[in-house]
């Protein structure tokens, strides 16, 4: 079986001609062309080309900023890994710059001064078994199968990393390349290097969830696809490359995946057509008898399939839509009556079905969900609405889903839309919360009501601000990497300078949680603040878009006002940096109150509230208090 990237379309014809094209463009049009492209499904020819590209042309970083570092270091040669790399990192709108460490040489080189002056954001250490390993002994008894000495020179690999960088590390697992000598029952052969290959691979799980590394899973890779998919004996005999050539592009789309998830760069939402491809047939046409959906019929089960993925997905946080060309009341009947449906209503959070063109109403859901658009997923069975919407929204994904319903589930799972590197309890309740909100419109008491005042007071809003924590900095480093749009600095955190701000007597943290009379929300704004002389500068100030209209922003300078009185300063210092997402805030520091301040650096706004004369609203909606 061969590996690509099956779930995007093919290149265009024109692939070289767009190529030489969008290299003369000004910056922002050639950057989103090279996007454009490497959303296709590109061979390793056409992946390199495209990176010799954009290295010409963004030698420096992109047009939002300086690149992302990754440091790519092994026990194999690796160089032909890193236009993969960047080209997936490319994919997911990211300028990642690679630096590959010498051949062999990891364990000196991952905290030896040539990286410390990169300064790599990840590393991502990719680990043969023999080398990890050692020699195989299989004639070793039981005591073979211990791996106590692996585990703990990885996780010294580790925090090595992370002491010299503060960065996230990406721990490859090892291809399973040694040969059988039992066969089926290799685990009775504990010495073997196949048997131990699959232990030490099993026991890197556990080692990195107590650590907090991502894990590169090239066996669940090859368990998919075959070995032969992933690794040729004989380029590893002649250039010891363990990943071969042919599996680079899919290797650098898996390893941009795990730095996206850790910046926000995963989907969000999945919106789903219905007919033929929810179920099979048009209920306009078909009625509810005619569709074929549920058990005894092998195309029925194969969109159950869809519909019991689709429904998992929304158990761990990912926020299910419909989009449809149907009259909306018969596009309901079936989540309602359909005795074999498994999704129901209540596990869809938007629903727009009518006349209009579908990228229209995509638009409409972003709106709705208050996601950006390049949060959604769209899945449609229609080759031509899915082109259609790649050609008006190209910032949604649009899977290229194979005409066999059973499969379009095991496509939007190998697309990696959805990549995540942790999971909280937040995740988990975004569905609940989803419908809280629906309850929320039904009750007249969403933002945009006509008496918005007495709606929002009737909530009965607590906002219980915190300081930073080590039970809430998972959710803390995910709300600030993933938060784009409601974000003054779009400024990223990683998990370590997180966790050093706890114990920082000059930084002021805070982590706010919106609850209301239709339940908790969760974990939804983050604002970090430093002490400089009788100022306190906002460094970090972003808060989930799901709760915007509710005067959360208000709320949260209320807290931050008081915590910066009580730690001496006498004035508010609010940086505002344009990302290109963030646009909704560009007035928010003047709309709350401050005044104009002369223009930072790199084009950064700044505004001052002077905290003596600061006072909080008195129609706020809403009680502010410490947790």
């Amino acid at each position: 079986m061969t590996v690509d990237l099956s779930w995007l379309p093919e290149p265009p014809p024109d692939f070289a001609a767009r190529l030489a094209a969008a290299e003369a463009l000004s910056d922002l049009e050639a950057w989103d062309a090279l996007v454009a492209l490497a959303r296709t499904r590109l061979d390793p020819a056409r992946t390199n080309r495209l990176d010799r590209s954009l290295q010409r042309r963004f030698p420096e970083g992109s047009p939002s900023g300086p690149p992302l570092r990754l440091a790519l270091l092994g026990s194999s040669t690796l160089a032909h890994l890193a236009a993969g790399i960047r080209i997936g990192a490319l994919r997911r709108d990211l300028r990642l710059a690679v630096c590959e460490g010498a051949y062999g040489q990891y364990h000196r080189e991952i905290d030896g001064e040539r990286l410390r002056a990169v300064r790599p954001d990840f590393v991502l250490l990719a680990l043969d078994a023999a080398d990890l390993l050692g020699p195989s002994d299989p004639g070793a008894g039981p005591e073979a199968a211990s791996l106590a000495d692996a585990i703990g020179r990885l996780k010294s690999l580790w925090a090595r990393a992370r002491a010299a960088h503060g960065c996230a590390v990406i721990q490859q697992t090892l291809l399973p390349t040694a040969l059988s000598l039992l066969g089926h029952n290799e685990h009775r052969m504990p010495g073997s290097l196949a048997a131990r290959t699959l232990r030490l691979n099993a026991a890197l799980r556990d080692a990195a969830q107590e650590d907090g590394v991502d894990l590169l899973a090239l066996d669940d890779a090859v368990s998919r696809h075959g070995l032969e998919a992933w690794h040729d004996p004989a380029l590893w005999l002649r250039a010891r490359q363990a990943v071969t050539p042919a599996a680079a592009p899919l290797y650098g789309d898996l390893v941009a995946r795990l730095v996206g998830a850790r910046l926000g760069r995963s989907a969000k939402a999945l919106v789903l057509d219905l007919d033929d491809t929810l179920w099979g047939g048009t209920i306009g046409e078909d009625g509810l008898s005619g569709l074929v959906v549920g058990q005894g019929s092998a195309v029925g089960e194969s969109f159950l399939a869809l519909q019991a993925y689709a429904r998992d997905l929304t158990r761990r946080g990912i926020v299910l839509a419909v989009c449809s060309k149907n009259d909306p009341e018969t596009a309901r009947r079936p989540f309602a009556e359909h005795p074999d449906m498994l999704l129901r209503l209540s596990d869809v959070a938007a629903f727009v079905a009518n006349w209009d063109d579908k990228a229209t109403n995509l638009q409409r859901i972003a709106a709705e969900l208050r996601l950006g658009l390049d949060a959604l997923v769209f899945v449609d069975d229609s080759p031509f609405e899915r082109a259609l919407v790649r050609e008006h929204l190209p910032m949604v994904a649009v899977p290229e889903v194979p005409d066999e319903p059973a499969r379009v589930a095991r496509c939007l799972a190998d697309a990696g839309y959805f990549e995540a590197a942790t999971l909280t309890d937040e995740d988990r309740g975004r569905a609940r919360a989803y419908a809280q909100d629906r309850a929320r419109r039904v009750s007249g008491s969403a933002p945009g009501s006509t008496e918005l005042s007495g709606t929002l007071a009737g909530l009965g809003m607590r906002l219980t601000w915190r300081p930073f924590d080590a039970v809430g900095l998972p959710r803390i480093v995910q709300l600030v990497n993933k938060t784009n749009q409601f974000n003054l600095t779009t400024r990223r955190l990683r998990e370590a300078e997180a966790t050093s701000l706890i114990e920082d007597p000059a930084a002021l943290t805070l982590q706010l949680r919106l609850s209301d009379r239709f339940g908790d929300n969760g974990v939804i704004a983050v604002a970090i603040g430093r002490l400089a002389g009788s100022d306190l500068v906002i460094e970090t100030w972003l808060m989930s878009c799901r709760v915007l209209g509710r005067r959360v922003e208000e709320g949260t300078l209320a807290a931050l006002a008081a915590q910066a009185v009580r730690r001496g300063a006498r004035r508010l210092v609010g940086v505002f940096r344009p990302s290109g997402r963030n646009g909704m805030v560009a007035d928010l520091y003047p709309r709350l109150g401050f005044t104009a301040d002369a223009s930072g650096p790199d084009g950064d706004g700044r505004w001052v509230l002077d905290l003596a004369a600061y006072a909080p609203p008195r129609d706020l909606p809403m009680v502010v208090e410490a947790g």
